[in-house]
């Protein structure tokens, strides 16, 4: 070739370069040279391709997750990956400081997304380590705007710092720390998600406290370290997903037990104000024996660490089963054995149903607190004697009045998602259906709707098309009658 046409196939490509160049600014697309024989252009952000290869515009993820009875809980247009949360908190002044990476893949072409995100003031703010600003109601709703929009299918990274002191019912403070709880949400008092069970993420979190105090949270220890400023870092990995309203932090001066029963790894942490082999202890000490016993009934326990907490918060007044540690406060073991190992139960089947398994709408929530009542009877017929069918039919004996009959566990509405009918009816709703179906299937029924649906969610409509699949039975009726109507259920059979 000669120099000549060189230099005019040069002026070629560049003049083809500058239109293309010209092209993306008008489409919004940023172009940046490409590894070598990789073309030379590839787009960074903008609009993405639709099936049919149209361009698609980037757009706004939704505020809200879509769920019928909390609409504004979670967001649309993204799916949460991962979140890497480092903690640092003071008792003394109530102060929280915390840096958070949430890493996801974008589910659409996004201009700007939102995270749930409440009362806290943001020092720094990057997706993809380029500062992006936001928009927040200093409520509950903080929209992150990156500096170019995101392709869909794309995974990114949002780093963000943070601090103040927390506001709101899920942060309860203690007389040497805190404890951080509470569903169905609790996640926006302390770091930014997308807070609904249908988006699960593994975590990683670091908690920094005042040396002489345990910070402790879900999934597996990782240790701890002493800074040469006399605080201590706590690590916790919980690589199973989790939903956000389950990650927890408890912050205080315990005492811990942990080791391995049976081939299950177990940490349980008892708040030093309690007495030293005292009812609570002992219950919660229990733990691995009850997941053990569960596992016979529910299939193979769904983490890779059980156990639990108790803590000393006079103002709690529940327990709940937060991934792999629930919380328990010790008014719940004043009644002694049996009662407190049945409390016990009913939080470690959560970790089947619940936290494992999560409900897919809020309105499910029978699939969760139906079955871990329901798993209560079992335990207290292996431990006490009391079969599930003598519960069922002492508790079936209960007037029509009582409050245990409605709302309807199925759908009991959104003021109402922890009625004692969700719990109570809701258990011998669990038993009309294996009244209904047999043993056999009704046990076979539990341990493939955990298999199936572990790590994600589950709906009450896919529950009975499993129920009817595994049974040749038609539910609609048995379904209908003991989850959707406001009145006292026929005995089944009858």
């Amino acid at each position: 070739m000669s120099p000549s046409r060189n230099r005019n196939v040069l002026v070629a490509v560049l003049a083809v370069m500058v239109v293309v160049l010209a092209l993306g600014a008008v489409a919004g697309i940023r172009l940046i040279a490409g590894p070598p024989g990789g073309g030379f252009a590839r787009a960074l952000g903008g609009a993405s391709t639709g099936p049919s290869g149209d361009s698609v515009p980037a757009a706004p993820g939704d505020p809200g997750g879509g769920d019928l009875y909390f609409p504004g809980y979670g967001n649309g247009g993204y799916d949460v990956e991962r979140y890497d949360l480092k903690l640092r908190y003071d008792p003394a002044t109530d102060r929280l400081s915390g840096v958070a990476r949430v890493t996801a893949k974008a589910t659409q072409a996004l201009s700007r997304f939102n995270f749930d995100f409440g009362r806290l003031s943001i020092s720094s703010l990057k997706v993809d380590n380029a500062d992006a600003t936001s928009e927040h109601d200093n409520k509950t709703e903080l929209t992150v705007i990156p500096a170019a929009p995101l392709v869909a299918g794309r995974t990114f990274t949002v780093d963000m710092a943070y601090t103040g002191t927390p506001i709101g019912e899920a942060f309860n403070h203690t007389a040497t720390g805190a404890i951080v709880l509470g569903e169905p949400e609790s996640a926006t008092e302390w770091y930014p998600s997308n807070d609904h069970p249908k988006d699960k993420a593994a975590y990683e979190i670091e908690i920094t406290v005042p040396d002489g105090l345990t910070a402790v949270s879900n999934g597996v220890p990782g240790g701890s370290t002493l800074g040469g400023d006399g605080w201590r870092t706590w690590k916790w990995s919980q690589s199973a997903p989790m939903a956000s309203y389950l990650a927890m932090m408890a912050i205080g001066k315990f005492r811990i037990f942990e080791g391995t029963s049976d081939g299950l790894r177990y940490y349980t942490a008892v708040d030093e104000a309690q007495p030293a082999g005292g009812v609570a202890e002992q219950c919660v000490r229990r733990s691995p024996e009850v997941a053990a016993f569960l596992a016979t009934q529910f299939g193979p326990y769904p983490f890779d660490i059980t156990g639990g907490i108790v803590v000393s918060l006079g103002t709690l007044g529940f327990a709940l089963e937060n991934q792999t540690r629930p919380i328990y406060p010790p008014s719940f073991f004043t009644a002694g054995e049996p009662a407190g190992t049945s409390i016990v139960a009913h939080e470690l089947a959560h970790q089947w149903f619940g936290d494992s398994v999560s409900v897919g709408q809020w309105r499910d929530i029978w699939l969760n607190e139906g079955f871990a009542t329901y798993a209560q009877w079992l335990w207290e017929e292996k431990d006490d004697g009391i079969t599930a069918q003598a519960q069922f039919d002492r508790t079936y004996a209960t007037p029509e009045t009582d409050e245990i009959w409605r709302p309807a566990p199925g759908d009991p509405g959104a003021d109402d998602v922890f009625a004692e009918s969700v719990y109570v009816r809701g258990a011998m709703s669990v038993h009309a259906l294996r009244m209904t179906i047999g043993d056999d299937v009704f046990f076979k029924l539990l341990k493939e709707w955990t298999s199936t649906k572990k790590g994600s969610t589950g709906l009450i409509t896919e529950f009975q098309a499993l129920a009817e699949k595994l049974s040749g039975k038609e539910l609609d009726t048995l379904f209908q009658q003991w989850l959707y109507t406001q009145t006292k259920p026929p005995y089944p059979g009858r």
